[in-house]
């Protein structure tokens, strides 16, 4: 069964954009939050170094958390 999950791009406390999305795991949407974060990298997307995609479940409970550029992230776990 699939799962309803959001995937919000945020600068700071700022949503940019919603996506909702289909999943069978939890695991398959941080993936695909990994995957976007690093389209958006190559297409240099808003550059900013807060730029995050924040994977979301139905009930708005954070998942995860996707840095899109985490090398300039000063929180940086390297």
């Amino acid at each position: 069964m699939l799962k309803t999950y959001f995937l919000d791009v945020k600068a700071g406390e700022h949503t940019l954009n919603r996506f909702n999305v289909r999943f069978a795991h939890d695991g398959e949407a941080v993936q695909h939050s990994k995957e976007l974060a690093a389209m958006l990298r190559h297409r240099h997307f808003n550059s900013q170094p807060g730029l995050v995609i924040v994977v979301l479940d139905r009930s708005s409970g954070k998942i995860h958390e996707e840095m899109v550029y985490p090398d300039a992230s000063p929180h940086s776990d390297g």
